[in-house]
């Protein structure tokens, strides 16, 4: 196996964990941003108030983008095992 397949399939495997995991950080960004203006501004300080709602948001955005990011993942592998037979000879 070449360095430039190697460095191919290792640029494919990180844009598809970033495309994959992406949607779900950036929910929970802008969740725990909100939260804590709000927190900021009503001067509650409460450790808890600023996880359930990144919790239930991540787990919305889970029900929302679930199947693509399966479908995405599913993509992948089956472009890893379709082509197995070029990287190992």
């Amino acid at each position: 196996m070449s360095q430039e397949t190697v460095l191919s399939m290792a640029e494919h495997s990180v844009t598809v964990i970033f495309l994959v995991a992406g949607p779900l950080l950036v929910l929970a960004l802008v969740l725990g941003l909100t939260v804590a203006i709000f927190q900021a501004t009503t001067q509650i300080q409460e450790q808890t108030l600023a996880f359930i709602p990144k919790i239930l948001g991540v787990l919305a955005g889970l029900v929302v983008f679930g199947a693509w990011m399966l479908g995405q993942l599913i993509t992948f592998t089956e472009e890893i095992y379709t082509n197995l037979h070029n990287f190992i000879g």
